[in-house]
């Protein structure tokens, strides 16, 4: 693995490992953010890994959807994605709630870790 790629992995790893740590300290959005932001920077790596130009955007649907346009596949579902773009933001700023409609809460968090911890492996298993 190309250094690039383990620095972005390595990254991508300590928002996990920070995510499951915020969530144990009921700090829901920071938990939120950090989810985000590990599948995030996992899909950013594999696009480097395929030598795929990378595009300056925070939206999981975008790059999910570079990826399908360069047929790597990559198992999350589009109403993850929305799910993990709809934290973006909110959970960096005080506009309101981390999501819409939703006050941040344990199940929200566990949903987002369930889905990073799928998303990362995912990515991990693909670069060896």
């Amino acid at each position: 693995m190309k250094n690039e790629i383990r620095q972005w992995i390595d990254y991508a790893e300590e928002n996990f490992i920070s995510a499951k740590c915020l969530l144990g300290n009921d700090l829901y959005n920071p938990c939120l953010q950090n989810v985000q932001q590990c599948i995030e920077k996992a899909l950013k790596a594999l696009l480097i890994e395929k030598s795929i130009k990378l595009k300056r955007t925070h939206s999981i649907v975008e790059l999910k959807n570079i990826m399908a346009k360069n047929k790597i596949e990559i198992e999350i579902t589009e109403d993850d994605c929305e799910f993990l773009d709809s934290i973006y933001i909110p959970s960096k700023y005080p506009l309101s709630s981390v999501l819409p409609h939703f006050e941040p809460d344990v199940q929200i968090c566990n949903k987002g870790i369930s889905i990073a911890s799928q998303v990362f492996d995912l990515v991990k298993n693909l670069l060896k």
